[in-house]
């Protein structure tokens, strides 16, 4: 008896000794290098190699910024795919060719969507999805990104009336 059980959940292999299988979807997710807000997510029904999923996704950054990415900083999920995504340098963790100080820096500001992706599983329901279907699941995501980049938003704007505030009171005591 299956009952309510999801039909299009498929078992990822990570390959970490910690967690060997996570049972979901393929998720792809941008975020922008220097602020972490998300800027492309998008899910796939299949479960294949991080590689194949780069051009799709670089096309989706390109269309929600306006504008091509001078360099796109990769996971070791993406080891099998190098060079050039159209006019874009596409860097790779533990890449040693091409790899000049900056873009090691770089390399290593990488593991910052670390975070963003547990904020996304924790606390925007990311680890669980009760929309149904592949449609279900895109919606989900999207969904949950929005409210992630939403709260950065407000955490911003509160922080420029706080400031705002605050000089308005010094000014009204001199």
């Amino acid at each position: 008896n299956v009952g309510n059980h999801e039909p299009n959940v498929k078992c990822i292999s990570k390959g970490k000794p910690h967690k060997k299988y996570e049972f979901g979807n393929k998720v792809s997710l941008a975020t922008t290098a220097k602020s972490s807000f998300i800027v492309g997510v998008k899910s796939f029904a299949e479960n294949i190699f991080d590689g194949k999923t780069l051009s799709s996704a670089f096309e989706q950054i390109k269309s929600m910024i306006n504008q091509c990415p001078q360099y796109i900083f990769v996971d070791r999920g993406y080891r099998g795919y190098t060079g050039k995504l159209e006019e874009c340098n596409v860097y790779h963790q533990g890449q040693k060719r091409g790899v000049t100080k900056s873009i090691k820096t770089w390399l290593v500001r990488r593991s910052r969507i670390e975070p963003v992706i547990g904020h996304l599983k924790s606390d925007h329901r990311l680890d669980r999805n009760f929309l149904k279907g592949d449609t279900g699941d895109s919606i989900n995501l999207i969904l949950a990104s929005a409210a992630f980049n939403f709260k950065r938003l407000l955490r911003v704007f509160l922080a420029y009336f706080e400031m705002l505030i605050f000089i308005e009171i010094l000014s009204t005591q001199t």
